[in-house]
């Protein structure tokens, strides 16, 4: 026997294009992660506000996903295809100039850590060498790790790690298992380092994934000016990671990643008379650290295999 109750009238919010950002604010609400709710409040105003302002078509959202997809997919334990999305957008960048901001002291400029670095690079002795296989010439690079003060810090951790004279780093070229140009050198009692490499190569990053594809439809150049990655670090102080980017290069001024800085640019002298190494060509370059204000890295990437294996955090 059916009832002649009437189904009582059920209260639900109209959802359209202008409040759907409010009804999912709404939900995320109860986030109890502060700094969560915080970060993806914000990450879902802004995404709902650009889908607005382009006005974004179902095929264009799929194009979307079909690429973000593509970017995971060619992700591997030694290739970090979103750290390159990121940098080619400017994001990497931009993340390391906010971090500088909060640096309690001044520091040499961060650049780009780049998709390219490995942990665990080996040990070397200072006037070492990190180019193995390279037939290149060989140059001095040499300096001071400092503080704000200019007093030169001890056992100071010098990271380095560059692509050869052709452009290419040791992942693109031989087996993961083999390390080049790549190196990890502590400063001495008056904070002084030196090692022997090679003046490296300009190159277009790899443009046989997802960003690739991108960077072509822009119609953008893809080239990176020749320069040396640095990570340097020492306990009390905030870890620096820079890089020094090669003089005369071509595309210094539109780097597709958006790493230079004036601040950052050395040059090859051929007769240095305060080179540790007097019969070789030199680079300088002064590390300036400032001290640490809290514990916290200032990374902004990290070792491909690491991200790969890293496990999720729960409730995340």
């Amino acid at each position: 026997m059916e009832s002649d109750t009437l189904p009582s009238e059920v209260s639900m919010k109209t959802i359209d294009h202008n409040t759907i950002t409010e009804v999912a604010l709404e939900q995320m609400a109860s986030t109890p992660d502060s700094r969560l709710k915080e970060i993806m409040a914000s990450l879902t105003r802004h995404l709902h506000a650009f889908a607005r302002e382009v006005d974004l078509k179902p095929e264009e959202w799929l194009e979307g996903i079909k690429f973000l997809t593509a970017v995971g997919q060619k992700c591997t334990p030694h290739r970090q295809e979103f750290i390159l999305l990121s940098d080619t957008l400017g994001m990497s960048s931009l993340v390391n100039a906010l971090h500088d901001r909060r640096a309690i002291e001044a520091s040499t400029k961060s650049s780009l850590l780049g998709p390219f670095y490995r942990q665990d690079l080996p040990t070397r002795k200072l006037g070492e060498s990190i180019a193995g296989k390279s037939n290149a010439p060989e140059v001095t690079l040499y300096g001071r790790v400092t503080n704000a003060a200019g007093r030169g810090i001890p056992n100071a951790s010098v990271e380095i790690w560059q692509p050869d004279e052709e452009g290419y780093y040791d992942l693109q070229k031989h087996d993961p298992s083999e390390m080049d140009l790549r190196g990890k050198f502590h400063s001495d009692a008056e904070g002084r380092y030196h090692m022997r490499t090679i003046v490296p190569c300009g190159y277009m990053i790899p443009m046989d994934g997802p960003v690739g594809d991108m960077i072509r439809a822009q119609k953008r150049h893809g080239y990176r000016p020749a320069h040396i990655h640095f990570l340097v670090s020492a306990p009390g102080y905030r870890e620096v990671v820079t890089a020094l980017y090669v003089s005369g290069d071509a595309h210094l001024d539109t780097d597709t990643v958006f790493g230079p800085d004036a601040s950052l640019v050395v040059s090859v002298e051929q007769h240095d008379p305060r080179s540790p190494i007097p019969n070789l060509p030199s680079l300088h370059f002064d590390f300036q650290l400032a001290a640490a204000e809290q514990q916290g890295s200032g990374r902004v990437g990290a070792d491909p295999s690491q991200i790969m294996s890293a496990p999720q955090s729960a409730g995340r």
